[in-house]
């Protein structure tokens, strides 16, 4: 369902707030559940992201079993057979569907998947994913509601022309249940992936990695055993909270963040003057981390694990309003990922500048209320954290985009003492 926000500015957040399990994780782990011969459970699962629910319906539509428990964070999957004849209906708005393939051609020797929804961020095709089919034995029809692969996984080699986490996953799920022996070249293990591969190994798979691209799974011919497995935090997530509270001045502990996998974020906020304190698994923001000379203008660029990944884009650019000077933020991975930038003009045109792969702030930028317009998932939570910062009221539109990447967002919000107001999208 499409959601509006209406956000009163000014607010300045105070309390504690947990990070989730990784959307970018979480999602696929439970495509993994679908290999298994016998129950799955899984613990710290986002079970209200929008892209979660959206999958779960389609998986019990497909005939899996899903507990979910909302409280606990957990969900208990068993499968006892997977169809798609029952579906009438193939619109599933999620990128991700490619993933449901494994376990339906496992079980079956033929799997049918929606077109692959989402975001609209610049082109993202699914050609990858027939070469993935198509490289480990499998044929692919490209129907007008749905893609349909038939036959069996057989191991081969799979050399991506790019780098590619969603082409790495799901050849990661096709060649754990292929037979015979599997090679990735060219793979992007990032976080999420590594997560991936920890649990398909403790659902038997062997999967080898070597370096940051190359991978090597010898295939179990069938299914997986089932389970029990806990979803890494989001990283994204964690970002999002500790930029917030330094924008806005708030008083916040970020509890959960997983420190080991986003060190060179952090240091990069820390450099430009964010002097916050942490321990083990948490992070404390102040006004007092507002070091003497304030938030010094930056310049860095996106990519790739270890680095600053694109998903973090916007909240180094909101980042950017409080520096005090000229900022610069280049992603040439995503080039056309600028969108949501021409939105953030509207609470300060002179603030902000943007063209294909490079976005300029000036600071200190005073924010004013706006109405804006939703264009992916992280620019929608960017205009949330302006929204909050600005002075005045603002409209946010098809902010449910944000609610896909955020587990329980206005509850937490709220938790936060901010509050917010959603109303049905017409």
């Amino acid at each position: 369902m499409r959601y509006n926000m209406i956000v009163e500015g000014g607010q300045v957040p105070a309390g504690r707030v947990k990070v989730s399990g990784a959307k970018n994780s979480a999602t696929r782990l439970l495509a993994a559940s679908l290999l298994a011969d016998s129950p799955v459970h899984i613990s710290n699962f986002p079970t209200q992201l929008v892209d979660a629910v959206a999958k779960m319906g389609f998986i019990r539509q497909l005939g899996g079993n899903i507990e979910v428990d909302d409280q606990a964070c957990t969900l208990d999957i068993s499968i006892p057979q997977l169809s798609y004849e029952s579906i009438d209906n193939w619109e599933l708005p999620i990128r991700t569907t490619y993933l449901l393939t494994a376990g339906q051609i496992v079980r079956n020797g033929s799997a049918r998947i929606p077109y692959p929804g989402g975001c609209k961020i610049g082109a993202r095709g699914y050609d990858l994913h027939v070469m993935v089919w198509k490289d480990l034995g499998c044929d692919v029809v490209e129907g007008p509601d749905f893609i349909e692969i038939q036959g069996s996984f057989r191991g081969g080699s799979i050399d991506f022309p790019i780098s590619t986490i969603g082409g790495t996953e799901n050849a990661l799920l096709c060649a754990s249940v292929a037979s015979g022996t599997t090679e990735i070249r060219n793979a992007y293990i990032s976080p999420e992936v590594e997560d991936l591969i920890a649990m398909l190994r403790q659902m038997g798979a062997q999967i080898e990695s070597h370096g940051n691209s190359l991978i090597r799974v010898t295939g179990a011919g069938g299914q997986l055993r089932g389970t029990s497995y806990s979803v890494m935090p989001d990283r994204i997530e964690a970002i999002t909270w500790i930029v917030l509270a330094a924008m806005t001045g708030g008083t916040v502990v970020v509890e959960g963040v997983p420190f080991e996998t986003m060190e060179v974020p952090l240091l990069h906020l820390k450099d430009a003057g964010l002097d916050f304190y942490q321990n083990g698994n948490s992070v404390f923001v102040t006004p007092d981390c507002w070091q003497e000379r304030g938030i010094q203008p930056f310049e860095l660029a996106c990519g790739t694990h270890p680095g600053i990944i694109s998903d973090m884009q916007s909240f180094y650019v909101l980042f950017g309003f409080m520096a005090q000077g000229t900022s610069r933020v280049f992603d040439y991975r995503y080039p056309e990922r600028i969108a949501y930038a021409k939105e953030l003009a509207k609470f300060n045109e002179s603030a902000i500048a943007c063209e294909p792969g490079k976005i300029t702030t000036r600071g200190v930028a005073k924010l004013t209320g706006a109405n804006v317009q939703s264009t992916d998932l992280r620019g929608s939570m960017a205009l949330v954290m302006a929204a909050i910062c600005a002075e005045g009221t603002s409209h946010i539109a098809d902010v449910d985009m944000a609610m896909r990447g955020y587990n329980g967002l206005v509850d937490k919000l709220a938790g936060l003492g901010i509050e917010v107001t959603l109303t049905p999208a017409e």
